[in-house]
């Protein structure tokens, strides 16, 4: 059998109109080894790369329901593809998803995996029922490139970026744990497994910032919106970003998924001090990128679209009277819905949580202003899966973890 030259990759070159492409160099010599890894290739990048084999593109699709909607990853077990193509396949091809380590599953529901990318390196993804409503927090890159002071990620330091199919795997690891657990009702005329829908809602909130590593959050995250892959609604597809202001508008002309801010201090001198990027794109900046986010996406939609806005309440830092006066004047112009966060404490942290009822007069301050708020139901802290407390383990390459562990042993953490 003669070896096709030329595939695909997950790389993806994003012109002005927003529109994914490729070009020549997204192209990889697949002589090589190892296999091409079919679990990260967006449905243009399986067309492409079954035009090489010489096949039609509708056998993309039927592979791509067989690896994200079925969780299987066994080319014998495709039942509807032709004999040969799964010997081509076989030859030439694989689906690899991220070995999980470990999985704790909390008395609450909450199911969290910890993730093995590379040798010392390990994320977290997590998976949050609520009703009917399961949403998976996923991680974007191996620790943090920046520094909120209130995060335990981001005193883990940073390794690397995690690639499309490492981040969509969290997803696919997720899918598989309910398939697994029998929560399917039959199969139709393919012998596809048909069941309720495992996963409802992702966000990337998890580990990482993911506007930081935008070439590879966007190609996994249309694999979430691709009908033939996890067909989620562009609504229950969420972004969070500290605030990179640059990518922020990159990401907007890219892709139409719901936006969420890590807003966490109605002013820049304290928000220089929690999310330390805001030294670089303050407040006004920052506010600027949410409003050309919703002027590009609102279109028939208008006054629907809100910037979700992040809040970790911190006891005696931001959860004063004036600083919920001060966040109502800052999102005034901004459609905003605003979530309150409890902060959970993890070791040496330099902060306290805020009374559940301080949290609420807060909320009310809010909520009086016209302001959509709610307040985080905390999830998963007996596994340490609540905001805030993902760490997985990370080869830092920014001494960031060796200073951090410094300041604890002679008890520095304080509040700068």
């Amino acid at each position: 059998m003669q070896r096709p030259q030329y595939i695909g990759t997950a790389a993806f070159v994003h012109d002005k109109s927003g529109k994914n492409d490729m070009t020549d160099a997204a192209l990889i010599d697949v002589t090589a080894t190892p296999k091409v890894n079919l679990i990260g290739l967006s449905r243009e990048q399986m067309e492409a790369y079954f035009a090489t084999l010489g096949e039609k593109k509708f056998r993309a699709g039927q592979v791509m329901k067989w690896i994200h909607q079925q969780g299987i990853t066994e080319f014998s077990e495709m039942t509807n593809l032709a004999k040969s193509l799964r010997v081509k396949l076989e030859q030439f091809a694989e689906v690899r998803p991220p070995k999980v380590t470990h999985k704790h599953f909390s008395a609450d529901g909450t199911r969290k995996w910890i993730i093995e990318v590379a040798p010392n390196a390990m994320v977290e993804a997590v998976l949050i029922p609520d009703g009917e409503r399961k949403t998976l927090c996923v991680s974007s890159q191996v620790g943090c490139a920046l520094d909120c002071s209130f995060c335990s990620t981001g005193k883990q330091g940073f390794m690397r970026d995690l690639t499309p199919a490492e981040i969509i795997g969290q997803v696919w690891i997720a899918n598989r744990s309910y398939l697994d657990d029998g929560e399917f009702s039959g199969r139709n005329a393919d012998g596809e497994l048909t069941r309720t829908r495992a996963i409802t809602n992702v966000v990337m909130m998890g580990m990482g910032e993911p506007l930081l590593n935008l070439d590879a959050v966007l190609p996994a995250m249309s694999l979430m919106l691709d009908d033939f892959a996890y067909g989620l609604s562009k609504r229950r597809v969420t972004l969070s970003t500290s605030g990179v202001v640059p990518m922020m508008d990159k990401f907007t002309q890219a892709i139409d998924v719901s936006l969420a801010v890590s807003l966490h201090a109605p002013n820049d001198e304290l928000r220089n001090e929690l999310v330390p990027i805001n030294k670089k794109y303050p407040l006004s900046e920052l506010m600027a990128a949410c409003k050309r986010w919703l002027v590009h996406h609102q279109g028939s939609e208008v006054g629907r679209r809100r910037v979700t806005m992040e809040y970790v309440m911190l006891a005696g830092v931001n959860d004063q009277p004036e600083h919920a006066a001060q966040l109502i004047e800052l999102l005034r112009d901004v459609p905003s819905k605003i979530n309150l966060i409890p902060f959970n404490p993890f070791p040496h942290a330099p902060y306290g949580s805020t009374p559940r009822p301080q949290i609420i007069e807060f909320q009310n301050q809010l909520i009086r202003a016209g302001y959509t708020c709610t307040i985080r139901t905390t999830r998963g802290d007996d596994i340490d899966a609540a905001c805030g407390q993902l760490v997985g383990q990370v080869k830092d390459r920014t001494r960031r973890a060796e200073r951090w562990q410094a300041q604890t042993r002679s008890n520095e953490i304080i509040r700068v």
